[in-house]
């Protein structure tokens, strides 16, 4: 059974976010996404915080999240959210132009789930981001939130 619940897309750049968007859209998933441009807007987002206090209260299906951002890095929201007892079970996928062996050891380390490596190429683009987006919002199952 689909989990309808939100794509979380942590993303500083508006390209990549516009693409990503647009791949997911294109699945027809029907999952909304939410975009926030820097670790910080994700924690406020996950912790209902700031312009998100009143958001609806449930855990996004997944976490798309880039490593090099403005604020606070993705390796720094994935240990945050990694260790909290209310947030650890969302999956969290990097999806990241970093191929340096050391971000990828350390991601896994703390406990992410999928690590993706953003193809240069257009339509691989897309067609990755349509994967990730159909396996971990369709295919994968995750815990009902309390």
């Amino acid at each position: 059974m689909s989990n309808l619940n939100t794509i979380l897309l942590v993303e500083d750049n508006l390209n990549d976010a516009e693409l990503t968007i647009q791949a997911l859209t294109s699945t027809n998933l029907g999952n909304k996404v939410t975009l926030v441009r820097d670790g910080v807007e994700a924690l406020e987002y996950l912790q209902y915080e700031g312009k998100y206090t009143d958001r609806k209260k449930e855990n996004p299906v997944v976490i798309l999240l880039d490593i090099k951002m403005p604020r606070l890095n993705g390796i720094e929201v994935l240990k945050i959210v990694k260790n909290s007892a209310e947030l650890k079970t969302i999956p969290i996928v990097m999806l990241t132009s970093s191929r340096e062996d050391p971000d990828l050891k350390l991601c896994y380390e703390l406990g992410v789930n999928a690590y993706v490596v953003k193809p240069v190429d257009f339509k691989d683009f897309l067609e990755t981001i349509k994967q990730v987006g159909i396996f971990w919002a369709l295919i994968n199952e995750i815990p009902f939130n309390d």
